[in-house]
């Protein structure tokens, strides 16, 4: 029997097969890899403010398996997540619509499928331009010194942005005034601008810019509505009377008029001046008056200025006013005048006018001249004062200065008339009341010309001496005088004694110095002293030795002997040798009695050893002096008979205090 299927069995044993397939490909792993990935940006990477943007991410993979792995796109810009889909498909998108500066940057994709990732290169994407601005405004009406804002912005970009805004004038188009403001968190400014008093009718620009990366990118510029100003208040305008001529004594009136609008809700301050000085004023109202009877100094240029915290109208106007008659003129005969000299002073004016002379404020004549005799008390300032009706003018000032003769001068000294030597001696030379300038001349009593001068107005001159010595001891006296005090007749002041005394610790100093000085010179006198006394003492000694050199039995020296060597210590050749000295000798007095004395002295022979002993024969001569003289002296000779000299023994010898007994 044959079998059979149907089709639909044939279709249900495909399924089959296929599930068994599947399964048994389930069993397998799958392997794939990314073969690469990149970016793709529609238009392009450079577009125009407000353009759609679009960016591709494309995807290739390999894969064992028949079905299609599913990975992960992440979409960046300058390195900032800011997409991500899982997807099977090999290209995703996203898109952005009218793009702003905003969106501008560099631009990437990774894929990850599993634990592989692949990153494509970075594509730089730029968005030229910034969206046109909005500007508006709180009113469209504005008036002299007002506010207008001006709120300027960019609803489709974002912060950070730079905004220009700008002052224009209708008529002249020309920039009145340019801000400039950035604003960091906001895409918007709002700035105020101030109303002119030249401004008319005004609108406003507006001009946005964004730094994108390495560029900026700036917005064209948007124009706002019109403002219409109108005036605060109008120009000043003057009003003068008199009209037409200004005489002296005519009364001035000057007034200033101002058109102030309703909507003003304060009145502008006017101010009426002439040249610089303010001489009206008004802070109410619409007027400043200035009222005053016109004199020459009221001409001049007035100027009427209206102000407030932003808004100053000026006008000008010039007043002339015709003199009544010119300033008066004083003059004098002298300004510097002595004690009982004639002032004359006359005032002169080309016009029939009151006079009056004064004295400061005070009238010393009524008449155009004046003649006085002066005193001290007269010195001052005069002047001249003139008048016609109600005009009044004073003449130029004439200081008048009588010289006052110096009742007395006077010397002081400060402190004390006893003055301690290192200190400051200050001699006071004064005078009670005198007109300056004043010559001070201060003197020693002995000497005819000053130490000192002075020329001062003060009525005391002072003279310094620091520090003072001894030398300044003495008396003292000065002269005062000024150009009234005749050349013959200068006072002189009384006569100043003034002594300088050493200080205790000065006197100490030298008292010790002196006695220092005393000690020293008896000190030298006293060794002075002992020194002659111990050479008077040796010289008889000496002048008893023999002058000749020691010789042997046969009239010969000793070996190593020399006449040098049988010296005696301190033995001095003119005193043991008076033959060869005729210049001393001839000193001697001739009246001296000499007496000689044989002596018998015992001396060694040299040859015969220590054992033996020799005499010898000396005369010692004796010279008696004259009652005058001081010390007797004595002279030892040897006897002329005996050629063989020895030297001598000293204590054979008395002391020479008892030369007189031998």
């Amino acid at each position: 029997m044959q079998l059979g299927l149907t089709k639909e069995g044939k279709m249900w044993l495909g399924v089959l097969v296929v599930l068994l397939l599947c399964s048994s490909l389930e069993g397998q792993e799958s392997s794939f890899t990314i073969n690469s990935v990149h970016m793709v940006i529609l238009p392009k990477q450079e577009v125009q403010n407000g353009e759609n943007l679009t960016l591709q991410c494309i995807v290739d993979i390999s894969t064992t398996s028949h079905v299609r792995p599913q990975h992960q796109l992440l979409f960046y810009k300058n390195d900032e997540q800011f997409y991500n889909v899982s997807s099977m498909k090999s290209t995703e998108s996203y898109f952005i619509p009218q793009a702003r500066v905003y969106h501008a940057g560099i631009y990437k994709c990774t894929v990850i499928l599993n634990n592989k990732v692949k990153t494509t290169s970075e594509y730089e994407v730029m968005v030229r331009g910034v969206s046109s601005p909005r500007v508006t405004l709180d009113k469209k009406e504005a008036i002299e010194g007002g506010v207008v804002i001006v709120n300027c912005s960019v609803p489709n970009e974002k912060a950070p942005v730079h905004f220009i805004v700008e002052k224009v004038e209708l008529d002249t188009k020309g920039i009145k005034q340019k801000r400039e403001k950035s604003s960091q968190h906001q895409n918007f400014v709002t700035l105020d601008f101030t109303v002119e008093e030249q401004d008319r009718v005004i609108y406003f620009l507006c001009q946005a810019s964004i730094i994108s990366g390495r560029h900026l990118e700036t917005s064209s510029t948007t124009r706002s509505d019109l403002v219409t100003v109108r005036e605060s208040f109008s120009n000043p305008q003057f009003y003068v009377h008199p009209a037409g001529v200004i005489i002296e004594g005519d009364l001035l009136h000057i007034k200033c008029i101002i058109q102030v609008t309703p909507m003003v809700q304060a009145f502008p301050e006017i101010i009426i001046q002439r040249d610089k000085t303010i001489v009206g004023h008004s802070k109410q109202g619409n007027e400043a008056t200035y009222s005053v009877m016109a004199t020459m100094k009221e001409n001049g240029n007035y100027t009427c200025k209206v102000e407030t915290s932003q808004i100053s109208k000026v006008s000008s106007i010039v007043v002339n006013i015709t003199e009544l008659f010119p300033k008066p003129k004083l003059e004098s005969s002298a300004t510097h005048l002595d004690e009982g000299g004639s002032l004359n002073l006359w005032c002169s004016v080309p016009h029939t006018v009151d006079f009056a002379i004064q004295k400061g404020d005070m009238n010393v004549s009524r008449a155009q001249n004046f003649t006085k005799t002066v005193s001290k008390w007269d010195s001052g300032n005069y002047t001249c004062v003139a008048g016609m009706g109600k005009v009044i003018k004073k003449s130029n000032e004439v200081l008048i200065t009588v010289c006052a003769p110096v009742v007395e001068v006077k010397l002081a000294i400060l402190n004390n008339k006893q003055v301690e030597s290192g200190d400051d001696l200050v001699l006071r030379c004064f005078v009670n009341k005198a007109s300056g300038p004043i010559t001070y001349k201060f003197y020693r009593e002995e000497d005819v010309r000053p130490f000192y001068v002075k020329i001062s107005n003060e009525t005391q001159a002072m003279w310094y001496k620091s520090p003072a010595g001894t030398e300044q001891g003495g008396q003292y006296y000065c002269t005062a005088s000024n150009r009234a005090n005749p050349a013959k007749n200068i006072p002189k002041s009384n006569l100043l004694t003034v002594r300088v005394f050493l200080a205790p610790w000065k006197k100490g100093v030298i008292a010790v110095v002196v006695i220092a000085v005393i000690i020293a010179i008896l000190a030298v006198g006293a060794r002075y002293y002992f020194w002659k006394k111990a050479k008077a003492k040796q010289m008889p000694v000496e002048m008893s030795r023999p002058a000749a050199p020691l010789l042997t039995s046969n009239n010969e020296k000793m070996p190593g002997s020399s006449t040098e060597a049988n010296r005696p210590y301190g033995y001095d050749e003119d005193i043991g040798n008076h033959e060869t000295n005729p210049v001393k000798e001839k000193k001697e007095p001739l009246t001296l009695d000499v007496e000689y004395t044989e002596v018998e002295v015992n001396s060694l022979e040299p040859h015969e050893g220590l054992g033996r002993k020799g005499t010898e024969t000396v005369y010692s001569e004796i010279r008696k002096a004259n009652p005058g003289q001081k010390q007797p002296w004595s002279r030892a000779q040897p006897d002329p008979q005996n050629h063989s000299r020895q030297n001598l023994n000293p204590n054979m010898f008395p002391d020479v205090s008892d030369a007189d007994n031998i």
